[in-house]
C-alpha cells in the first residue's frame, strides 16, 4: 500500500497491485475526496476477475490526478479510473497501466516502487 495524493487529497489506503490491467477508484472514494460525480464519463464495458464469479459493470471513467512525494522531487500523471459501486476494502486500486505511465519499477521484496523525477529518482515506501 503506498499513500500518494489523488486530486487535492491524500489517501492512505492505495493498493499497488502489479497483476491487474486495471486502475479502479470506489464512488465512495470521489465522494470521500470531493470530486463532483458529473465528471465521470459512462461505460459499459464489463470487467471480470475483481467480484469472484461475476463480470462488474462499473459506473463510468474518470481521469485523475495523481501525485507521488513531496513538493521537492515528485511526480504527477493524470490516469484514467474506472469508477465502482461496490464497497472495497481500499480508497483505490493502482493497476499495471499506472506502473507504466510513471515509469516506475516495483521492487517486491522490500516493498519500494521507484520511479524517475525531476530531481533524481523518487522511491516510494509503503504505509501499513
Amino acid at each position: 500500500m503506498v499513500n500518494p495524493i489523488i486530486g487535492m487529497k491524500q489517501l492512505t489506503k492505495v493498493l499497488m497491485d502489479g497483476e491487474s490491467g486495471l486502475n479502479i477508484v470506489y464512488i465512495e472514494t470521489l465522494d470521500l475526496i470531493g470530486i463532483d460525480r458529473s465528471r465521470i464519463r459512462p461505460t459499459r464495458a464489463p470487467f471480470h476477475g475483481i467480484v469472484p464469479g461475476k463480470q462488474a459493470i462499473p459506473l463510468g471513467q474518470i481521469d485523475l490526478p495523481i501525485t507521488f512525494k513531496d513538493p521537492t522531487n515528485y511526480r504527477m500523471e493524470t490516469l484514467t479510473f474506472e469508477v465502482v459501486g461496490f464497497h472495497g476494502t481500499y480508497h483505490t486500486v493502482l493497476g499495471r497501466p499506472r506502473y507504466t505511465k510513471f515509469m516506475a519499477i516495483p521492487n517486491y521484496a522490500y516493498l519500494k516502487l521507484k520511479m524517475p523525477g525531476p530531481h533524481g529518482v523518487i522511491i516510494v515506501g509503503t504505509s501499513f
